[in-house]
């Protein structure tokens, strides 16, 4: 069947394969052969330390990044966890600016310090449609500060949802300033919110950016949905990212995927979890075996979960038994996740709430359980969080309609405005 990495297989192939061994159809047999390139000829035994097990290039960059990244949305303080994933291979560090308040650059800065030569470090901010190319600079500025470093490997416009913020001629020239200057090697766009394929389409096409950071998980395969609902008119449903997705690897571009674990719901798997392995490894294999991305990252709390994570690095295809995890975890929480990048309900509401970002901030409190998490999401959405409160009493109910996924779009906004406006 050839590499399953090689943009000339077919991707409905690809999810049609992934639907019939998740439906048990090709029980005891794998969806493709690991790559030679990408994957260790055998795979570990049960007892081995967990290691990172596959280095990828990171599109037109270059950087050889490790397959699992350590994501710091949560970091705080904990230097030894960053340096645990460190001893473990990752050499791949995701932060922000926003992200703890700036407490995640700092952890990682002290971490990193006198190693920062063995790793790859990407930051990110929030580049509105008229900042300044100064403004940017000076984030950039108190972001090397906090990470103690001269320059960044990759920096992020963040949380893209709007075509307009990449409209800003100021990002350019920042970001051609900073490359001269040795402060960033090179720029990206992250985003997971229902205009995302738009943004990437004109990213490529005026060649804005090196790497794209989305958010991309098994729920993205329509397959999964056809399967559990019996509906074919859903096998039609949100196909728009994967081959947006394949377009910027045409171009050359890096693609990393972000939310792979599609809320994150772990300990509802533990006792379907059998031979050792996890549904987080299930769903890291989806991703990381499928044509579309180079790497993931995930956020890591714990030594415990850095070494599950990287039970699902290099590269291996998911088994029967993996994609059975995947449609089980389906079914109990399909209904209530968003699938990144379908745009069915982005102009449903007539009073302009933005449900894609709502009902992410329901994912946050509910299934990550971190409402600080979703206050500061909540809250960033500015000028719409009081629009969004008129979820708690909506009576209309014009957006369940508009999801062709089927979520109580209302009722999960409802929840959302409960959880974090307090």
């Amino acid at each position: 069947m050839g590499d399953p990495r090689d943009p000339a297989l077919d991707r409905r192939e690809f999810l049609q394969r992934t639907a019939l061994l998740g439906a048990g159809l090709l029980a005891g047999t794998r969806a493709w052969p690991a790559s030679a390139a990408d994957a260790p000829p055998a795979a570990a035994p049960a007892d081995a330390a967990a290691r990172v097990r596959a280095f990828r290039t990171l599109g037109r960059t270059g950087l050889r990044v490790s397959d699992v990244g350590f994501g710091s949305s949560s970091l705080a303080g904990d230097v030894a966890l960053v340096r645990h994933a460190l001893e473990r291979g990752v050499n791949y560090f995701d932060t922000a600016e926003s992200y703890q308040g700036g407490a995640a650059e700092e952890t990682l800065g002290r971490a990193l310090e006198g190693r920062r030569d063995e790793v790859l470090v990407a930051s990110k901010v929030q580049a509105g449609p008229h900042d300044s190319r100064d403004e940017i600079l000076r984030a950039l500025e108190g972001s090397l500060r906090r990470l103690r470093t001269d320059h960044v490997d990759v920096y992020f416009n963040h949380a893209v949802n709007d075509v307009a913020r990449l409209r800003n001629d100021e990002w350019r020239e920042f970001s051609s300033r900073a490359k001269e200057a040795g402060k960033i090697r090179f720029t990206g766009m992250s985003g997971h919110g229902g205009r995302l394929v738009e943004c990437i389409d004109h990213a490529v096409q005026h060649d804005l950016f090196d790497v794209f950071l989305v958010g991309y998980n098994f729920g993205q395969d329509p397959g999964f949905v056809a399967r559990l609902t019996k509906d074919l008119d859903f096998v039609a449903v949100n196909q728009e990212l994967p081959g947006a997705l394949a377009r910027a690897r045409a171009a050359g571009m890096g693609v990393v995927a972000m939310k792979t674990l599609r809320g994150a719901r772990l300990n509802d798997l533990r006792p379907y979890e059998t031979g050792g392995a996890t549904f987080a490894q299930a769903a890291f294999r989806w991703v990381l075996a499928g044509p579309n991305v180079d790497a993931l990252v995930v956020t890591m709390r714990s030594p415990a979960q850095v070494d599950e994570y990287l039970g699902g690095s290099g590269g291996l295809p998911p088994t029967a038994e993996d994609l059975r995890l995947l449609a089980r975890y389906e079914a109990r929480h399909g209904r209530e996740q968003c699938r990144y990048g379908c745009r069915g309900c982005a102009d449903a509401c007539p009073l302009g709430v933005p449900i894609a970002d709502v009902l992410r901030v329901r994912m946050y409190a509910e299934d990550y359980g971190d409402a600080g998490l979703a206050r500061r999401e909540y809250a960033a959405l500015g000028g719409a969080v009081g629009v969004a409160s008129a979820c708690a009493s909506c009576a209309h109910r014009s957006c369940v309609p508009a999801c062709g996924h089927g979520l109580d779009v209302a009722s999960l906004a409802a929840r959302a405005h409960r959880a974090a406006a307090g």
